[in-house]
């Protein structure tokens, strides 16, 4: 098919510009609202928090979405601006952009080959499922509820990230101990420099990795620790739990339902095309403008997964430009959301997805 994609890559630094400013500065307002009105309990703060609680949640989605724009190299024209807001951007969300960037990368080259990639719930197949034990299949679901989005949101962002630093060190640690040993055992003087830069970790795919996890673990340690001191650290890990839990829960679940939904392409590799997983294995999710504008215009799934350098603010444009061309992309609407979550099996005799009752 004779897509029009080209025309609609161009990035614009002012409209990117323009958008991280109506973005982060409004979210920068409603935060230091939110801790002001926290700090009391009356009607007032009983009235203004749950809005400003939304609206922050709502921005971040946003900022989320710009976010990850960056990593697709699209916001801005430059390589080097894309990744130094997508690292300003990473302190916002708790989460290391480098090591989230490659990761997301993988998802789009293999969505809907589900030899390849599970999704971010890890699904197993049904086969395995029905092997399963009675107890495994009920963890296996509740794992998969939608309310463990909130506190696995949260660990997604703020802790999983930590971890992997901290195993990394351990695990650098002593390899790095063990082949001094072995150098010093053939009675060579170990280069202890050489070894720890020569390391290959288990937990990171690259060095650029593991420096930008340090540099946004370290800078949100800094912050925590001054926006703790500043209005109590009490009152600002239960605000920051709050925030965190629901702005990630909000993200994992929108991503989760534009490519687990009735109908998914959801192939075995030997069949897969890429065409189709970007057609068929994603959504076009129907939302109302404001909230089109609040998550960036990621509901033209389809269009961001024919070609990630579309930016945000082309997406639209590029969908209508190409729409006698879109006849296979399934349009997903609101009332249809609890059903997706309810598809955690993949089928793979019939190459599609399946809820646990089937």
């Amino acid at each position: 098919m004779d897509f029009d994609l080209k025309s609609h890559m161009a990035s614009d630094d002012r409209i990117a510009a323009w958008q991280i400013f109506n973005t982060v500065l409004p979210m920068a307002v409603c935060v230091f609202a939110f801790a002001e009105v926290t700090t009391s309990f009356n009607l007032t703060s009983i009235l203004i928090a749950p809005l400003l609680f939304v609206l922050i949640i709502l921005l971040m989605s946003r900022s989320f979405s710009l976010m990850h724009d960056c990593g697709h190299e699209s916001l801005f024209r430059s390589r080097s601006l894309n990744r130094f807001v997508a690292f300003g951007l990473s302190i916002i969300h708790g989460i290391p952009h480098h090591p989230w960037s490659r990761g997301h990368a993988f998802h789009h080259k293999y969505n809907g080959n589900w030899d390849r990639y599970r999704g971010p719930s890890a699904l197993t197949t049904r086969a395995e499922y029905e092997m399963k034990k009675s107890g495994a299949k009920t963890l296996y679901q509740i794992l998969r509820h939608p309310l463990l989005l909130f506190p696995g949101g949260f660990y997604y962002l703020i802790i999983k990230p930590r971890i992997a630093l901290l195993l990394g060190f351990v695990e650098c640690f002593f390899v790095s101990l063990r082949k001094v040993f072995v150098e010093i055992s053939n009675g060579k003087v170990p280069d202890i420099f050489s070894i720890i830069n020569k390391h290959q970790s288990s937990f990171f795919y690259t060095r650029e990795e593991v420096y930008d996890t340090i540099a946004n673990t370290s800078i949100l340690v800094l912050c925590w620790l001054t926006i703790g001191n500043a209005i109590g650290h009490w009152h600002f890990w239960i605000l920051y739990f709050c925030v965190m839990s629901s702005s990630a829960a909000l993200m994992i679940a929108v991503f989760f339902v534009q490519h687990n939904f009735p109908g998914s392409y959801a192939s075995r590799e030997e069949d897969w095309s890429y065409f189709k997983g970007a057609i068929e294995g994603s959504s076009f999710l129907q939302l109302p403008p404001i909230l089109n504008w609040f998550t960036a215009d990621i509901a033209y799934h389809h269009i961001h997964h024919l070609s990630e350098r579309i930016p945000n603010y082309r997406l639209r444009d590029c969908h209508y430009s190409n729409l006698h061309l879109l006849g296979d992309v399934q349009p997903l609407y609101l009332h249809q959301i609890p059903t997706c979550f309810s598809l955690i099996l993949w089928d793979n005799v019939r190459s599609e997805l399946v809820t646990t009752g089937i």
